[in-house]
């Protein structure tokens, strides 16, 4: 739990800076629980990111990019009727709890003055988004709607008065001195990190393990004295926000995290950190919400595809024995005379051989020996005619499953309208019926959308990260000698450099790109194949997004998270 008190702190002493007297000019909900509001202040246009999310609730500046839904939930209707052209006249947090209370004065249908409160409770699970009508202390709407049911203390509905959520009696670290921090531990209990979250308020256990690791060796002395210091710091608002990549996790903070002993890299504001952070995160729990049944229907059919081809192979090794068939056959035709109903086998001298050896032919005891001999030539026939068909069903199960890898792929790396192209193909192949949905006579002329990134030296590289886009980006949208990339031989998207002679610098960042959005984004040395798009043909009949090429050279990168995200547009 890195969003804690002080963490809340601070990032309301960033938004306050930033935001202060700002106007609310527009809202949006992109998504279910979160809310993004534009505001401009000090001449400059911010995005407000206020999450309800039960994993990710924050509140934050945002430099990333959402999709709003065409047509915006009933939440988003009433802040826009109560807030957007209002001034943001405070930004305040409720003691040192995870509360942050955006004060907004506008007007009303009637013109006059109004004030409202947007109330963010950041409480995991429970996180909500609240705005009340601060002179009658009642609510107008939240983004959750928590009943008595639910909620003995309180109730979060239209009409109910906002109560606080419970106190918690616990001391102000900030205004701790040395004798507050000695009557809060009994250095003979242990789990002095616990004793620190037990006995103050706004510290989560985090930030309580790198107090009790930078001490050292804790006691009456050293302990009080490294507590102090960490809050002197965070009083003044003197932080150095960080994300710590751990051995067995990762986790952000005002300052690094020693304690976790791993890669430490800094950034200039909170916000900027909880960008990073965050980065696909929440939206990786939307697409796994929103492509949950897809990613179940590809893995079924992909395994379905592997025991295919594990069967048709068996099949194909009987095949095979095609000339063994003809063999019994001819054996036990020259030797009917000993053969009996009855025999579960007889044994005769191969003439094939040229050592005369003996060969045991397998009998079924209730055909004759006239219908067994027949027996055999009739498997040979048939096994002989079945090499053909068994090796080309074999490749074509081995297309059909390597087609559902490389969509597992796409389906990991998706946003949440990459997975409704996904969902449209899949449709389009027969794989799923299509759901029903208003007819959109529009939508079937709409291009798919393309990311584009930006090199160091400003050349544009795009990507597809589905096969409809893949497709559009390769056959239509490239000129013929742009540059093409693609991870050798492993599932990914299509990448394209908008230059017929890109510097070296710029394939490479372009093959960072193809190897991040591919299977092998957490490997090293990853091949990419480049070349132009002129040698990059799709075959007659092949699957979405499948291509043959040549004239290829290849490159060996490993993606870097951090260069990607600089380089996105």
């Amino acid at each position: 739990m890195s969003f804690d008190g002080l963490f809340t702190r601070a990032i309301t002493n960033e938004l306050s800076s930033l935001l202060k007297g700002g106007r609310i000019n527009k809202i949006h909900q992109p998504y279910k629980n979160e809310i993004i509001m534009a505001v401009r202040a000090n001449g400059v246009n911010h995005k407000l990111l206020l999450s309800a999310h039960p994993s990710y609730a924050r509140v934050q500046i945002t430099n990333e990019q959402y999709d709003n839904p065409n047509e915006p939930p009933m939440f988003c209707m009433l802040l826009r009727k109560h807030l957007e052209g209002s001034i943001i006249e405070d930004i305040k947090q409720v003691g040192l709890d995870r509360m942050i209370i955006f004060e907004v004065k506008g007007r009303n249908e009637l013109g006059d003055i109004s004030y409202k409160q947007l109330i963010v409770e950041i409480m995991g699970r429970h996180s909500n988004i609240i705005i009340v009508d601060k002179n009658r202390n009642v609510i107008l709407d939240s983004i959750k709607h928590i009943s008595f049911a639910v909620n003995t203390h309180r109730a979060i509905m239209p009409g109910q008065e906002y109560i606080m959520p419970p106190q918690q009696d616990k001391l102000n670290p900030l205004e701790a001195n040395e004798d507050d921090v000695l009557r809060s531990i009994d250095f003979n209990s242990g789990n002095l990190d616990k004793q620190l979250v037990s006995g103050f308020a706004g510290i989560s256990p985090i930030l309580a393990k790198e107090i009790v690791f930078k001490t050292g060796l804790a006691n009456r002395l050293t302990l009080p004295n490294t507590f102090i210091a960490v809050m002197n710091d965070i009083k003044i608002h003197t932080y150095k926000p960080s994300i710590t990549y751990g051995n067995t996790k990762e986790a952000f903070y005002l300052l690094p995290l020693e304690h976790l002993k791993g890669e430490v890299k800094t950034y200039d504001s909170l916000s900027s950190l909880l960008d990073r952070f965050y980065f696909g995160k929440a939206e990786r729990d939307r697409v796994k919400q929103q492509g949950n049944d897809l990613e179940r229907l590809i893995i079924n059919e992909k395994e379905k595809n592997e025991k295919k081809i594990k069967k048709l192979e068996s099949t194909l090794e009987d095949a095979k024995k095609a000339e063994q068939f003809q063999l019994y056959g001819e054996l036990l035709t020259a030797n009917i005379f000993m053969a009996q109903k009855g025999m579960n086998e007889i044994t005769v001298v191969n003439y094939y051989d040229e050592d005369g050896a003996s060969i045991t032919i397998p009998l079924e005891p209730r055909k004759t020996p006239s219908e067994n001999a027949q027996k055999y030539f009739t498997k040979y026939q048939k096994a002989k005619k079945s090499v053909n068909i068994v090796m080309e069903q074999i490749e074509l199960a081995k297309a059909e499953a390597a087609y559902f890898d490389t969509l597992l792929q796409q389906v990991e790396a998706a946003s949440p309208k990459d997975i409704e192209e996904i969902r449209e193909e899949l449709v389009e192949g027969g794989y799923i019926r299509a759901r029903q949905k208003k007819s959109n006579k529009n939508k079937q002329n709409q291009k798919p959308v393309l990311e584009k990134y930006q090199s160091s030296d400003g050349t544009e590289i795009i990507v597809g990260k589905n096969n409809k886009q893949n497709d559009y980006l390769t056959n239509k949208a490239a000129a013929r000698d742009d540059i093409w990339l693609h991870t050798k031989d492993i599932p990914g998207s299509h990448v394209v450099i908008r230059s017929k002679e890109p510097a070296e610098e710029t394939i490479l960042e372009a093959a960072q790109i193809a190897a991040y959005f591919s299977k092998a984004r957490n490997s090293s040395s990853v091949p990419v194949d480049f070349t132009k798009v002129r040698y990059v043909k799709k075959p007659a009949g092949a699957k979405p997004g499948f291509v043959i090429y040549d004239q290829q050279q290849t490159v060996y990168v490993t993606p870097d998270e951090d260069m990607i995200l600089k380089l996105k547009q």
